[in-house]
């Protein structure tokens, strides 16, 4: 039987669900949730899209889990996943605005904001707003990379892993995103 606190490693757990066993992917889903949620909402911004975009990387990496490598971390493997889901929902939002731009929506129509999450409304929301919206503001290699290492305190090598580049270019990456965050809140 799989349950949530399953012992079993990330590789054991993949072989499982290879092998039929389905409730070992809901014991990997449970395990990874969390940190990738952090990851996609401090992407995006967004606690609602990162919700959707989490649960698509699952189902991503659930349809991929053969080209799962288990010599290799889950989570890195995961976290690429998501980041890759979370540059898609970038470039549609991006387009969205672009369109919306020549194509208005009638006068009328109002659209209510997102209300914060829970968690925001807990931090200093003023603060924390001002740094989610800087860090949208990023071109998305740089706020990957600043999401990553700064907030999710993974190891340059795990970003590295995660983001499919070298260590050194995690290093410029932040160095970079670091300067225009600066910049972005004068």
């Amino acid at each position: 039987m799989i349950d949530a606190v399953d012992e079993r490693s990330d590789g054991e757990l993949a072989r499982l669900v290879l092998d039929g066993e389905k409730r070992a992917f809901d014991a990997i889903v449970l395990r990874h949730k969390l940190a990738l949620y952090r990851i996609v909402v401090r992407l995006t911004g967004d606690d609602d899209d990162a919700l959707d975009i989490v649960q698509e990387a699952f189902v991503a990496a659930h349809q991929a889990l053969r080209r799962y490598d288990p010599a290799r971390p889950m989570r890195a493997w995961l976290t690429r996943i998501a980041v890759n889901k979370a540059r898609d929902w970038r470039r549609r939002r991006a387009v969205r605005r672009f369109v919306a731009v020549f194509l208005p929506i009638d006068e009328g129509l109002e659209v209510s904001a997102p209300q914060p999450s829970p968690e925001v409304q807990a931090a200093d929301r003023e603060e924390l707003a001002k740094v989610t919206a800087a860090i949208s503001m990023l071109p998305a290699n740089l706020a990957e990379v600043l999401v990553l290492r700064a907030i999710e305190g993974q190891s340059q090598a795990e970003a590295a892993d995660a983001l499919g580049i070298s260590e050194k270019a995690v290093e410029t990456r932040l160095y970079r995103a670091r300067r225009r965050l600066s910049a972005l809140r004068g």
